[in-house]
Order: structure tokens, then sequence, then C-alpha cells
């Protein structure tokens, strides 16, 4: 359970993000649909600027996405 600063996992990560402090986004994204949760990203007062730098498909429809934050 997130304790009150939120820093759990999705909370910590979503503060480096706030900070600035990622350089590099690996994703996973898995076709189904599930509902509720902790939102992936947090909401940001300005646009980060990414670069995708490498994508995979796997045969299990898994679709691996590397991005590269452009500085």
């Amino acid at each position: 359970m997130p304790n009150e600063q939120g820093n759990d996992g999705a909370g910590l990560a979503s503060s480096f993000t706030k900070l600035g402090l990622i350089d590099e986004y690996r994703i996973f994204v898995r076709p189904v649909v599930l509902g509720g949760g902790t939102p992936f990203f947090p909401v940001l007062d300005e646009r980060i600027e990414l670069e995708r730098v490498e994508t995979r498909t796997f045969g299990s429809r898994v679709v691996y996405l590397r991005y590269s934050r452009r500085r």
C-alpha cells in the first residue's frame, strides 16, 4: 500500500519524471484492456520530447518500445 508521500514504485517514477531525471523509457505493451489503476505517466506541466530508439515485436504480440529523451 502506498504511503502518504506516494513513494511506491509508480509514485517514485512519477517524481523522477517530473524532475527530469529519466533519460530513457523502456515500455512493454501487451494488447489487453484492464481498467483502473495507477496511471503510467504523471500529469506534467510541459511536454517531454522523446525519440524512438528501438522497437521489437514478439510472437506473443507484446511490443517493446525504447525511447530516449531529446535534450
